[in-house]
C-alpha cells in the first residue's frame, strides 16, 4: 500500500538517479517537483518528456526550475513548490556532477566548481527549504551520497569523491541539528552504476590540459579501461532503478523510523562494512558526551 501523499522536491532530476527517483515517487502516489536547471532550453526535452509521462499516467509530477548553484534559484524553486502544493514535506539531495582526470590537473577553481554543485548546492536548497520544514515541525532530508566515501574506490575521480565525502559530513551534522525539529535524515549510498545514469557519460575534466597529458604515458591505458574494470564488479542484473526504489521505501516509512544510512551497492566495495563501524562510533561518542537525544533510533546498527 502506498504511503500517505507527501510533497517532495528532487534536485538534479533531468536524468539518472534524480529522474528515476522523481518518477518512482510520483508513481507511489506522492506529489513531486523535479528540480532541474535550464528548463526552457537545454533541458526542455527532459521537461516535456516528464510532463507527457505525468499526463499519461495521471501523476502529480512536474518540473521546477532549480539551479543549485544559485541561492536565488533555490529560493524561487521552493517558493514555486509551496505555491503549487501548499506545503513541502521532503527534499531529495541528488544534484551532482562527476569529473574524471588526474587530481593535479584540476585547478583550485575546478575543485571549487565540483564542490559548488555537490555540497554548496545542497546547502542552498536546505536554506530555502528548512525554514518551512522547521516551522511545521516535520520533514525529511534524503541525501544521495556515494560508496566512495567509505568504500574502495579508484583513482582519477578525486574532486568528485572529495565533494561527496564533504556532503556526507554535512548530512551527518544536519541530522543531529534537525532532529529536535522533527526532521528526519537518511543518507542513501549508491555504489558504482556505470549504466542507467549519465554520471560517466557527462563527466567533466580538468582545465589544465598540459598536466592532464603528462599522465597519459604512465596511466593512459589504465584510465581508458577504468569503466570496464568497474563494470566487471557489477552484477549483470544491477539496475540504477534500485536506488530510486530504496528512496521510495524510505519516504514511505514512519517518521523517526527511517534508516540513517542505507546502501545500494551491487559491487560490494566495502562501504557498508566501514559505515557500520563508523556510525556506531558516532553513536557511542554522542552517548559519551551526553547528547544521545540527537540520535535517531536508527543511527547505528
Amino acid at each position: 500500500m502506498a504511503a500517505a501523499r507527501q510533497v517532495i522536491v528532487v534536485t538534479g532530476a533531468s536524468s539518472g538517479f534524480g529522474r528515476l527517483t522523481a518518477v518512482a515517487l510520483a508513481r507511489d502516489g506522492h506529489a513531486v517537483a523535479a528540480g532541474m536547471r535550464r528548463t526552457a532550453d537545454r533541458n526542455a526535452p527532459a521537461v516535456a518528456a516528464l510532463h507527457r509521462l505525468a499526463a499519461e499516467e495521471d501523476l502529480a509530477l512536474s518540473a521546477v526550475e532549480l539551479d543549485v548553484r544559485s541561492q536565488e534559484s533555490a529560493d524561487l524553486a521552493v517558493g514555486t513548490v509551496l505555491d503549487r502544493y501548499g506545503r513541502l514535506d521532503a527534499v531529495v539531495h541528488n544534484a551532482g556532477h562527476m569529473v574524471l582526470g588526474p587530481a593535479e590537473a584540476f585547478t583550485a577553481e575546478d575543485l571549487a566548481a565540483v564542490y559548488d554543485v555537490n555540497v554548496l548546492g545542497a546547502q542552498r536548497v536546505n536554506r530555502a527549504a528548512l525554514p518551512h520544514l522547521r516551522g511545521q515541525g516535520s520533514g525529511l532530508l534524503v541525501w544521495v551520497g556515494s560508496s566512495s566515501t567509505r568504500g574502495g574506490h579508484p583513482p582519477f575521480l578525486a574532486p568528485y569523491f572529495a565533494a561527496k565525502a564533504a556532503m556526507d559530513a554535512l548530512a551527518e551534522s544536519y541530522a543531529a541539528e534537525l532532529i529536535r525539529f522533527g526532521i528526519d535524515t537518511s543518507i542513501v549510498v549508491p555504489g558504482a552504476f556505470t549504466s542507467g545514469t549519465n554520471h560517466f557519460a557527462n563527466a567533466g575534466g580538468p582545465s589544465d590540459a598540459v598536466r592532464d597529458k603528462a599522465y597519459e604515458e604512465p596511466y593512459g591505458e589504465l584510465r581508458a579501461g577504468l569503466t570496464g574494470r568497474l563494470n566487471r564488479l557489477i552484477p549483470p542484473d544491477a539496475r540504477a532503478e534500485s536506488v530510486a526504489g530504496e528512496i521510495v521505501r524510505i519516504v514511505g516509512l514512519p517518521a523517526g523510523r527511517r534508516p540513517f544510512r542505507s546502501h545500494v551497492d551491487p559491487s560490494k566495495d566495502g562501504s557498508e562494512v566501514v559505515s557500520i563501524v563508523a556510525d556506531r562510533i558516532r553513536a557511542e561518542f554522542y552517548h559519551r558526551v551526553g547528547i544521545e537525544d540527537l540520535l535517531s533510533s536508527t543511527a547505528s546498527l
